[in-house]
Parts: C-alpha cells; structure tokens; sequence
C-alpha cells in the first residue's frame, strides 16, 4: 500500500515548485515602472526641501535682527557692524546698550539670546552649502566662503549668480 501512495503523490504533481521566467519578468518590469515614477518625484522633493530650509533660515535670522534692533533702539545692527559683533549679539545677552555681556541670563543682561547655539544655522544650499560664517557685503556679492552675508539692514545667502532654485530664482534673492 504504502508504495502506491508514493506514486499517487509523484503523480499528483503536475508541474516543478517554483516561478516561471514569464511570471519574474513580469515583476522586474512592474518594479522597473513603479522605480521610473518614483524616483525622479524624490530627488525634486530633496531639491524643495533645501530651498524650504534656506526660507526658514532666512526667516528665523531675518526676525532676530528685527527683534535685536526693536529692543536696542540705540544700537541698531549696521553695515558698520562687525560680523563677529553681529553674531554674538544675536546668540548671546546684553544689556539695554546693545553691549554683550554674558552667556548667560542675569540683572543687567536680560536681552537675548535672539538665536539658539553660538553660531548662525548652516547655508543649505549652493555652492556654499554648510558654511556657518557671515560676511559683510551686498546681495550678489560672494566675497567669501561664508554662508551668509549682511548688507546693513538684512542677511542674504551667500551663494553666487549661478546658484538657482528650481524655477530659476537665485539663492541670493530670497
């Protein structure tokens, strides 16, 4: 008995366990269509992504100048404004003059910290991506590897002519 159950089972099978060459071809090219959509809407969103960032960026060191020149009436940041001078008055306390005093909050220094850390945030894009450092010049300018520049009255990506966003728009526009 038990070797005619053998040869019910050999039998039984029609066809070899497995897949088809037909039925794995299929696959690649449904994974090949699925990659083609796919990946050129990721690397424009990675683009958006930076050009969002320098948005923000700008933005955040846009209000703490405004914030530092409404609580500093007389000391106004200006073109005249070292940049060492710019970024310690932005990431750290003063007093009432505009004149850094601590790291830390006490009695006399109770303005500030208008920025988080010690330096200003990392250029996001262009040619000068990663740079921290400020220098002083006007829009279109790139004097220097810093990220960002200060004109007197605002900051501005330091990034040449050449550097455009997607739609064409220079960094150093923004």
């Amino acid at each position: 008995m038990s070797t005619n159950r053998n040869l019910v089972r050999k039998s039984g099978r029609n066809r070899p366990a497995g897949f088809s060459l037909i039925e794995l071809v299929v696959v690649i090219v449904i994974i090949a269509i699925i990659g083609a959509i796919a990946i050129p809407k990721m690397s424009r969103g990675s683009a958006g992504a930076g050009d969002s960032a320098l948005t923000q960026d700008l933005s955040v060191l846009r209000s703490a100048v405004d914030l530092y020149n409404a609580e500093h009436p007389t000391a106004q940041l200006s073109s005249s404004t070292s940049t060492a001078t710019l970024v310690s008055e932005l990431t750290e306390y003063s007093d009432s003059t505009g004149t850094v005093l601590s790291t830390t909050k006490n009695t006399t220094s109770i303005y500030g910290p208008y920025l988080r850390g010690t330096t200003l945030p990392a250029l996001p894009v262009g040619t000068n991506k990663g740079q921290t450092g400020i220098t002083i010049t006007t829009p279109g300018a790139t004097a220097s590897t810093a990220g960002w520049f200060w004109d007197g009255s605002t900051l501005w990506a330091n990034s040449p002519n050449t550097d455009v966003d997607a739609s064409g728009k220079q960094y150093n526009q923004y």
